[in-house]
Parts: structure tokens; C-alpha cells; sequence
């Protein structure tokens, strides 16, 4: 008993000096596996009943003893390097926070955003529309023939007819053989169960705005559209843009000003060019392919500048016109009363040419590599006054 009580002692005197090192080498010197305090309880096997009543509850007082003061030793010093080093050490709020994984905003949302912003300062309302639509809205409401080769199969994705009477229509409205019918109150009548297909372009919406608002009318129609086409610069679902403009007095010198202020504001340059070329379309008349000029840099096309001086070349980047007569009149509008002008661009080719893609197949791919290279970060919102590639 007297060297159970003589060991505590130098144990105890021993863990109260000791630093971090020597700690951890007393407990393992003690309570290890080979420890002297370990070897004490593995002779307890080998005593009589009544030495083990004696000695059992000091080998026992004498393990706990050492235990709890090694424990409180260690406390005291983590404690005590613990302000040490607030002592010592200073926090910088100078540096940068490092900042958690975030995701970003894909260049399509931003570019569409960015033409938002330019619209909404010249006065232009956003539209939008469904993206299964009715033969209807889709063609014959924009005055494209059923001969037409976007009515093909091969060219437009095509639905199940859906049952029910369709929506009515201002003006004419084919029937569900192909033929037009009219009421007998001189007002078209819808098909029973009108052709569906997945929107050729945002047009639909236009006819949508015009049978759902009076003039005078100023809209961009952002969205998804749908056809059969797939190759580095097509793909069979991608975005676009178009405008509409219904009002009193209009010409294509509106027309021109629209595009040239867009086109400046969106590649924020001062020195675009502008070209209108006659075109076709069958809901505008007359009609105008739009080319800006561009310039090389480094071998790569840039837009701004160019045109017909040495050294530049055209780019054709809008289809544009004076809505058709026919296509206001199937709105219900008097094409004697109100004119106006339409035009409409690929979104996807918009942020290829202004952020230097050239495959238009990775927006559609979700490759986080892709994403994190050209997407935004989500709070640099596009403004006039901010920058809009911001």
C-alpha cells in the first residue's frame, strides 16, 4: 500500500509540470500497455480474496488519479496555447473571403437579359407564348402557304391533335381538312382539333399579342423554338428573339434605327455598321436581311467596323420587314390604320459572335467545365448605366 501511495504522489508530481510531450510519454508510461500503472491491475488476478478487498480499491484510486490529471494537464495547456495564439494572432479583413462553390448564369439567360435590358429602355414590352402550338399561329395567321417547305415533316416537329374546340381567330381560320370555314356571323370559326407542333420560332407570339392587345404595340418575343436540325451551328431545339412594332406612320426608317441602336447597345460598340439586304419572308413585305460589318483581330471576326472598307466583310445576323398586310388583317387590325415593322435573330448565335464560342452544341451539353469558362456570375446583372456584358 505504502508504494501504491508513493507512486501517486511522484505521478501526480510528475503530470503536474509536465508540457504537452512529456504528457502524452507519462500516460503512456503509466496507462499504456506496458505501463506500470496497467502491470499493478494484472497482478490483481493472482491475489488471495482478502488482498484483492485491500489492494484492489488503491490500484483502482491510483489509475483514476493519474487518468483525471492527465486529462485537467491536457485541458490546462490547450487552453493555454489557445491564447497564446490570440495573443499573437491577428485576423487580416483585408483579404479576400474565400468563397463557397457557386453555380453560374448560363450565357443564353444572360444574353437574354442583356437584350431585355436594351429593349426595355427603347419602350419594348417582353412576350411570351406556348411553346406547342396551333397550326394557326404557327403559319397560316403569318401568311406562310401550305406549300411551304417549314410545313414539311422534315422540317417541323409535329404533335397529336388535341380534342376540343380551339381558340377563335380573327379573320380566317382553316379548317380540319385544310380549308377555311367562317361563321355565320361573317367571323372565323377554329378547327374542332387544330394541328399541333412545336414552335417553328417566337412568331406565334406576335399573332398572340396582336389578338390579345389593341395598338400601338412594341414587344420582344424571347423563347425556345423547335426544328429538325442538327449540325455545329444548328441545333433541333434552340433560342430566339424576335420584335414587333404596331403602330400609326411606321416605315423602315424606324425599322433601321431600332436595329442600329440595338446592335450598338448589345456589342456595345459605336462604330457598327449596318446593312439591309432584300430578303424574303412571307409576313413581312417588304422584307430585309440585316449584315453588320465586322473587322479581323488576331484571325478572328469582331463585330464593329468592317463593312466595305479594306480588310472588313459583312456578317448577316437579323431577318427583318414590314409586317405584311395579310398578317395584320388576320389580327383583326385595319392594315390601312396601322403598319409596323417585325424582326427576329438567333439568341445562341447573339452570345456566339459577342463571347467568341464557335460550336453552338456545348450550350446544350451541361458540361460544369463549359459552364464555369463562359456562364456569369449571378449577381453582375446587365445595365445600360453598369455595362450590359457586365
Amino acid at each position: 500500500m505504502d508504494d501504491i501511495e508513493q507512486q501517486k504522489a511522484a505521478l501526480l508530481a510528475e503530470v503536474a509540470t509536465a508540457d504537452a510531450a512529456a504528457l502524452e510519454a507519462i500516460r503512456v508510461a503509466a496507462l499504456g500497455k506496458s505501463g506500470s500503472i496497467t502491470a499493478l491491475l494484472k497482478t490483481m488476478g493472482k491475489l488471495t480474496p482478502e488482498e484483492r478487498l485491500v489492494q484492489g480499491p488503491a490500484i483502482h484510486g491510483l489509475r483514476e488519479a493519474v487518468t483525471t490529471a492527465i486529462a485537467d494537464r491536457k485541458a490546462l495547456l490547450d487552453t493555454q496555447a489557445l491564447d497564446a495564439r490570440l495573443a499573437t494572432e491577428r485576423l487580416d479583413l483585408t483579404l479576400p473571403v474565400a468563397l463557397p462553390p457557386a453555380g453560374s448564369v448560363h450565357p443564353v439567360a444572360q444574353v437574354m437579359d442583356e437584350l431585355a435590358e436594351i429593349f426595355a429602355d427603347l419602350g419594348f414590352a417582353v412576350a411570351t407564348g406556348p411553346e406547342i402550338e396551333d397550326d394557326w399561329h404557327n403559319f397560316s395567321a403569318l401568311n406562310i402557304p401550305e406549300t411551304h417547305p417549314a410545313r414539311a415533316m422534315h422540317d417541323t416537329f409535329y404533335v397529336e391533335r388535341v380534342g376540343g374546340q380551339a381558340e377563335a381567330h380573327a379573320g380566317q381560320s382553316p379548317s380540319s381538312d385544310g380549308a377555311e370555314s367562317a361563321s355565320p356571323a361573317g367571323e372565323a370559326s377554329a378547327p374542332a382539333g387544330p394541328r399541333m407542333l412545336l414552335r417553328t420560332h417566337t412568331s406565334p407570339v406576335q399573332i398572340r399579342t396582336m389578338l390579345g392587345q389593341q395598338p400601338p404595340i412594341r414587344i420582344i418575343a424571347p423563347g425556345r423554338t423547335y426544328r429538325s436540325d442538327s449540325d455545329a451551328t444548328h441545333t433541333p431545339m434552340f433560342h430566339q428573339v424576335e420584335g414587333l412594332v404596331i403602330d400609326r406612320g411606321i416605315t423602315m426608317g424606324h425599322l433601321k434605327w431600332t436595329l442600329e441602336t440595338f446592335v450598338k447597345a448589345y456589342f456595345e460598340r459605336g462604330d457598327i455598321v449596318l446593312r439591309l439586304r432584300p430578303s424574303y419572308f412571307p409576313f413581312t413585305e417588304p422584307s430585309a436581311e440585316v449584315d453588320v460589318g465586322f473587322t479581323w483581330e488576331k484571325g478572328r471576326r469582331v463585330i464593329g467596323g468592317g463593312g466595305d472598307a479594306a480588310g472588313g466583310g459583312w456578317m448577316e445576323i437579323l431577318g427583318s420587314g414590314m409586317v405584311h398586310p395579310k398578317v395584320i388583317a388576320a389580327c383583326g387590325l385595319d392594315p390601312a390604320e396601322w403598319q409596323g415593322f417585325a424582326f427576329g435573330c438567333g439568341i445562341d448565335r447573339l452570345a456566339m459572335l459577342k463571347y467568341g464560342m464557335d460550336d453552338l452544341r456545348p450550350f446544350f451539353d451541361g458540361d460544369l467545365r463549359w459552364l464555369r469558362h463562359y456562364g456569369f456570375a449571378a449577381l453582375d446583372m446587365p445595365t445600360l448605366s453598369g455595362g450590359i456584358s457586365a
